[in-house]
């Protein structure tokens, strides 16, 4: 299951969000296409962070700048990906600045909680998506019963559903949690505790927003929707054939 877009149209233009997807497609191809494997490493080392760097009172930037480097291109797609589908609508609602400040402190607090579950790591961290994750949590108080379209992919069949949002990113949260408890502390190779302290991060750093929007009230007058008409898409249909029985 893989959200691929929301019916949540914005009303402005979100520069944020676009100058945010610009700054990280261009930072990784600065170095990703000039690099062989072996540099790589050495350049994440430097810039990505390292929890038990931090312990010698070292590596304090790489908490910002890991925020702006990925590990290769579908790990940079997806997380470019989401982001535009549930970046637009918080920037819409925090306006630019404060959006841009909201961004910038999930990312801090998905670094911390993975530090804290890691401290003695030495594996890199790098990856926008703990701030992507607090723009989902902030997403979720806001819009709980706004469409989102999820690509189900079983095999070879495949279809395009629409989802609510408080269920999509709901379950996602979830599977961060169960597999941050379940999974060594290398994390296979995903920050699971960064995730879940993005999101957390930004559930409660949009409740402010959230009250002054009127809290229960905004919810009650927008039933849980966006606050204007939502994007009409036309489901798509799995092209498998259907081979009808025969009756004997």
């Amino acid at each position: 299951m893989f959200p691929i877009r929301d019916h949540n149209p914005s009303g402005k233009t979100p520069y944020v969000t676009i100058t945010l997807i610009v700054i990280n497609v261009l930072v990784f191809a600065s170095y990703f296409l000039s690099m062989s494997e072996l540099q790589l490493n050495g350049f994440f080392g430097d810039w990505g962070l390292i929890p038990a760097r931090l312990q010698f009172g070292e590596g304090y930037e790489t908490i910002l700048t890991s925020m702006f480097l990925h590990g290769g291109w579908m790990h940079l797609a997806g997380n470019m990906l989401f982001l535009w589908i549930y970046g637009d609508n918080l920037e819409e609602r925090f306006g630019h600045a404060g959006f841009l400040l909201f961004y910038l402190a999930c990312g801090f607090a998905a670094a911390g909680l993975q530090i804290y579950a890691d401290v003695d790591s030495r594996i890199p961290m790098v990856g926008a998506s703990g701030a992507i994750a607090g723009v989902m949590g902030g997403y979720l108080l806001l819009f709980p019963r706004a469409k989102v379209d999820v690509l189900f992919i079983f095999i070879i069949f495949f279809r395009i559903f629409a989802i609510r949002a408080w269920i999509v990113l709901g379950l996602w949260f979830a599977i961060q949690l169960v597999f941050g408890v379940s999974t060594p502390s290398d994390g296979g190779g995903v920050a699971y505790w960064a995730h879940a302290g993005g999101f957390i991060a930004g559930l409660l750093l949009t409740v402010p927003l959230w009250l002054r929007l009127g809290g229960q009230r905004f919810w009650t007058e927008t039933g849980g929707h966006p606050p204007h008409p939502d994007t009409q898409f036309q489901a798509s249909r799995s092209n498998v054939p259907v081979i009808p029985r025969k009756r004997m």
